[in-house]
């Protein structure tokens, strides 16, 4: 082990020390002295939509996200600005708009889904949607607060394409299978998509799958998704894309609160407080969700141990955030407390993160800007297992584990446009560097024959990389070109039996992930593009060293996987009018080495599964957006994903070549309906078509189609109470979720309602 973190040094606990202490002084020797205390020019900005009303309550930003000011019942707000100056206004229900803004000429924002909407994480640049080569979806406040279900994962499956690992929501999931998976790749208990918040990961340091519950709903403003290899800026997990969340910052002064109560006692509460004193503001924002849930197994197949699936979680944040025009230096502060049932009365599981992070971004001179984020978390996971006896009427405790980890991380990145004497300030510059160091525990009680024997592990990963991307716009040409080089090394592994202790394998890996991307307008509203890419994902030290359980299955972990490499290209038509928008895309992808489960003893109890460096799968297909404004009150959203997901190689099993890829199903399309009226409210339909697919590699457990619809209704009382109501799975449709052998269902109909109240400034 020490021969590996001789030969790579960031492998070394000095050289993450040596790191952070660079970043830091990175962040603050590129300030100047006069950086927080530069004088700025006062502006008075207005903001009215089509027909000449103003908006309340519009942001105006500058284009890295700083809020310079927040227009008032007139739609005037002062901004810090030396003429012209870079702005981007938002507004809920409008379109986004980014310019360059000259004092004394109003900004008119268009109602949403009629104009361009602006992404920033798949090139950490503002791009509009006809100069992006990525394909992006955005969701936008007004999606988030419009669906029906409650839980983040499943608002994101409005957008076809996303899916965990397994279909099931994460209010009855058990934690190991919410991996999430992008483009039709798929998943295990680590998710092949990164989501992020702000620039720091939220995939769980040990396991890779994601916490849906952690964030308060109050504290997400919107979501940005990115499909398609994006690990030349994210580095590892990002094979299927990267999803990024906008968080909400304090701007005014404001109190929220919102709750509602529904079917199996399902529940959310939650409050926000905002408050601003000069350029400084405070968020605070926590609540509780949950469920008494219901009994997943199937009527036919339960016994006497099957209770229902549920989750009751605890979650908080606090915010600090001082913003102006060039300075915003930040401090947030996150705690999630749940507890599960995961459908027997022995099977449990409970996780408490702390979650901590703090940075700065500054804009310099020359429209130059420079990112800085060093962050953390704590977290302590537990779970019990069991072994089901026949007919499910009785079941006996296993095993018992807690997996207590630490992480901590830094992000540095810098951008600076260039000014060319042929081209102009067409071309962009950005480069940046992060570390992440993950510390892990797996302390285990395994009881067999009533014996009960301690396995202790321990384990520590790191991965650090550079990167560094050119990004030119030249009329109608945008041309991107980035790559990163990632150091990852998994050491100082040990094992515990009967106090002894044992090495486990060490290894470290050094890659490489290019990306280059065209995109061309065809006059104002269309557009071509085209993007390749190289991404990697390496082994959680959960799918190395520890074993999990779902139901009946148990897989069992293998210290000789590496990492994950996938190549992979899109191509797509855009097009932007008034009435709407369209994109097209056709992907192509292939990860060399996936890490899957591969099932090894079918016929024991529990059925064995064994974690292995699979030869290698293809996802190849097509995918539809389309947003349609048909008159004014009115909003059509829509989608649709073919995947053609399969194993192309496996040299130790070539029986499984050609078999469909475990829980991607081939076609899958979504639809969303919104009409709104003042004098009536909002009413919103969404639904989801899923085709069938496969539960394991053997394609033995088919899982057949389901479509499901969703419905929510508001109504504002005055500017500051509104009242909602909202349902899932209106027709009380039968959604299989696993097979395990046993037969488990999704979340049959369930209805919910609720109030919002504002306090503050204007709606």
């Amino acid at each position: 082990m020490s021969r590996h973190r001789t030969a790579l040094n960031p492998a070394s606990p000095r050289y993450l020390l040596l790191m952070t202490v660079l970043l830091c002084l990175l962040a603050s020797s590129c300030l100047p002295a006069s950086a927080q205390t530069q004088s700025t020019t006062s502006a008075l900005v207005s903001v009215f939509d089509t027909s000449g009303a103003p908006i309340v309550g519009a942001r105006i930003t500058s284009p890295t996200g700083q809020v310079l000011g927040i227009t008032d019942s007139t739609g005037r707000a002062d901004i810090p600005c030396a003429a012209p100056c870079a702005v981007v206004a938002e507004a809920q229900g409008f379109a986004t708009r980014q310019l360059l803004w000259h004092p004394g000429s109003p900004i008119t924002l268009e109602l949403a889904s009629i104009n361009q909407q602006v992404s920033v994480t798949a090139y950490r640049t503002p791009l509009g949607d006809l100069q992006s080569p990525a394909s992006t979806r955005l969701l936008t406040p007004t999606d988030l607060h419009e669906s029906a279900p409650i839980t983040l994962d499943g608002q994101l499956r409005l957008i076809p394409g996303v899916e965990t690992f397994r279909r099931s929501s994460s209010l009855v999931a058990n934690p190991s299978s919410q991996g999430l998976s992008l483009r039709g790749l798929g998943s295990t208990s680590a998710s092949r998509t990164l989501v992020t918040q702000d620039d720091v990961p939220l995939n769980d340091g040990f396991a890779g799958w994601i916490h849906w519950e952690e964030l308060p709903e109050l504290s997400i403003n919107s979501i940005e998704v990115v499909r398609g290899g994006a690990s030349d800026l994210y580095g590892s997990s990002a094979i299927g894309g990267v999803i990024n969340i906008l968080p909400v910052r304090p701007t005014q002064n404001l109190v929220e609160l919102k709750s509602s109560y529904g079917g199996q006692n399902t529940y959310e509460d939650a409050l926000l407080l905002e408050a601003t004193h000069s350029h400084w503001g405070i968020l605070a924002t926590g609540g509780v969700l949950g469920t008494d849930g219901f009994i997943l197994t199937t009527p036919d197949q339960r016994g006497l141990i099957d209770v229902p699936s549920n989750v009751h979680a605890q979650n908080g944040l606090v915010l600090l955030d001082r913003h102006d025009a060039q300075f915003r230096p930040y401090a947030r502060l996150s705690i999630l407390n749940e507890a599960r049932s995961n459908g027997t009365p022995v099977q449990v599981n409970g996780t408490r993160i702390w979650r901590y992070a703090t940075g700065s971004d500054w804009s310099a001179p020359h429209d130059g800007s420079l990112v800085y984020r060093f962050y953390g978390s704590t977290a302590h996971y537990r779970q019990t297992f069991s072994s089901i006896g026949p007919g499910r009427n009785s079941e006996t405790l296993n095993r018992f584990a807690k997996t207590p980890d630490n992480e901590l991380g830094a992000v540095v990145h810098w951008s600076q446009p260039i000014l060319t004497s042929r081209f102009g300030p067409g071309l962009l510059f950005l480069a940046g560097a992060d570390t992440h160091d993950i510390r892990a525990n797996d302390q285990e009680a395994v009881i067999r024959a009533g014996v009960q024997t301690a396995v202790n592990q321990s384990d520590r990963q790191r991965q650090t990389g550079t990167y560094a991307e050119l990004l030119f716009t030249h009329k109608a040409w945008t041309i991107s070109g980035s790559g990163r080089v990632d150091w990852f090394s998994n050491f100082d592994g040990l094992t515990w039996k009967n106090d002894t202790p044992s090495p486990l394998p060490s290894f470290s890996e050094t890659v490489f992930d290019p990306r280059l991307g065209l995109s061309r307008k065809l006059g104002s509203h269309y557009a071509i593009s085209a993007t390749g890419f190289r991404a990697y994902r390496a082994p959680t030290a959960n799918e190395l060293y520890r074993s999990t359980q779902v139901g009946s299955l148990l897989t069992l972990p293998n210290n000789d996987l590496r990492s994950e490499r996938a190549t992979g290209w899109e191509t797509g038509i855009a097009s932007e009018y008034r009435w709407g928008t369209f994109r097209a895309s056709y992907f192509w992808n292939r990860v060399n080495r996936p890490i899957t489960a591969l099932t090894t003893s079918p016929n024991t109890n529990p059925i064995l599964l064994m974690r292995e460096n699979l030869g290698r799968i293809e996802s190849r297909g097509i995918s539809l957006d389309a947003e349609f404004q048909p008159t004014r009150w009115m909003t059509l959203q829509g989608g649709y994903q073919y995947t053609n997901a399969t194993v192309t190689q496996n040299n130790a099993q070539s029986n499984l070549v050609g078999n469909w890829i475990p829980q991607v199903a081939h076609n899958m399309a979504t639809a969303q309906l919104r009409a709104y009226r003042p004098s009536l409210g909002v009413i919103s339909v969404q639904s989801r078509i899923s085709g069938h697919q496969y539960d394991d590699d053997a394609n033995t457990y088919l899982l057949h189609s389901y479509f499901k619809l969703d419905a929510y209704a508001s109504h504002d009382f005055g500017k500051r109470m509104e009242i909602f109501a909202s349902g899932e799975n209106l027709f009380d449709r039968s959604i299989e979720v696993g097979r395990t052998p046993t037969l488990t269902l999704g979340t049959p109909r369930i209805a919910r309602a609720g109030f919002l109240f504002k306090l503050g400034p204007g709606k």
